[in-house]
């Protein structure tokens, strides 16, 4: 009993892990450019000074721990964000820009961080694991402690059975030990593919996303106009407005529109139907004319030529265009009227 209570904690607790390591994992990647790109314009300063005759200022020795202030800066002010959580860009939730220092920035601190992950001291224990997500959360965000990051993301990757792979490109790939596959990209748009392979979703760096499902549907939601357009294997493709109005288009060009209140009008082939909420039922033929099937039972018919309402008990009233009227009653009687509204005919 006591195992059942605390599975749904543990549940909890690993997707809490997997979220902020793959969060650490994909920031490192963009930090990882960013410092080898200084790396390099160090490098090229250098030459520069060795060019010009120059003493290079970082040739004297000095304490391994007086790293270039520019690095220092541009990673350390990432890390306080990301301890709280997933970032927001445009809209688009996606990783946010959070980093291990990586195990070199010049000749000088190689040996630095060449520390075993055996020996480190932030590697997670075996214990509970909301001392893991303690230590994810108390992530050291000073230089001198990056070696800390270091060994508890590599640690943590480790343990919960997550591959990753960084491509030339700039794009991170993750496999979970479930079998599903994440990658991110440069500009944050995240990709992720179910282990089958059948279901993909795509969050985009403005905030639209899109969804690949199994049964084959293709479902993209635009951000900014809060609107979601789904195609269907068959061909039907449905809109749908964030005030709930739907559109449905179908492959034979007939089109059905579901309005807020209820109300559903299809156009097929020129001919118009529209089902109201109380019942009502209207049809307009291609020439125009129209007929309307009240829910009371009585239906009307309007043409260019009269305009005529049939009664449930068979009584039928019909006004021409000339303005001249006729009853017909369920009886047999017929009345007519003149423009005037003078009966000229009355058999019964």
């Amino acid at each position: 009993n006591k195992t059942k209570q605390n599975n749904p904690n543990k549940q909890k607790i690993d997707s809490e892990l997997r979220k902020q390591v793959a969060q650490w994992s994909v920031a490192h990647t963009k930090l990882q450019n960013q410092i080898d790109a200084l790396t390099k314009q160090n490098l090229a300063l250098r030459e520069e000074l060795r060019a010009w005759g120059l003493q290079d200022p970082t040739d004297t020795e000095k304490p391994a721990a007086s790293l270039p202030t520019p690095c220092g800066s541009r990673w350390e002010k990432h890390l306080p964000k990301a301890q709280n959580g997933l970032g927001h860009c445009s809209g688009v939730v996606h990783m946010s820009s959070m980093s291990r220092v990586p195990s070199s920035l010049s000749s000088q601190t190689k040996s630095k961080h060449t520390i075993s992950k055996a020996n480190c001291p932030c590697s997670i224990h075996k214990g509970h694991k909301s001392h893991d997500i303690h230590f994810l959360q108390n992530l050291p965000t000073k230089p001198e402690s990056s070696q800390q990051a270091v060994c508890l993301l590599d640690s943590t990757l480790e343990k919960m059975g997550i591959q990753e792979k960084q491509h030339t490109d700039g794009k991170v790939e993750h496999v979970l030990s479930d079998g599903r596959v994440i990658v991110t990209f440069p500009n944050g748009t995240r990709k992720e593919t179910s282990a089958d392979k059948k279901t993909t979703i795509i969050k985009f760096y403005n905030g639209d996303v899109k969804k690949i499902k199994s049964d084959q549907r293709v479902i993209y939601y635009f951000s900014d106009a809060q609107t979601t357009y789904t195609t269907y294997p068959n061909g039907v493709e449905t809109v749908q407005f964030p005030n709930k109005h739907i559109e449905k288009y179908y492959p034979d060009g007939s089109k059905e529109t579901v309005f807020p209140d209820g109300t559903v009008t299809r156009l097929n082939h020129g001919c118009e139907e529209t089902v109201f909420p109380d019942g009502t039922i209207l049809h307009i033929k291609r020439n125009g004319d129209k007929t309307i099937v009240f829910s009371n039972g009585q239906k009307e018919i309007q043409t260019t030529q009269f305009k005529r309402r049939e009664f449930p008990d068979g009584t039928t009233k019909t006004v021409y265009c000339n303005g001249c009227q006729e009853t017909k009653y369920s009886s047999g009687r017929v009345k007519v009227k003149d423009q005037t509204g003078k009966v000229i005919l009355d058999q019964k």
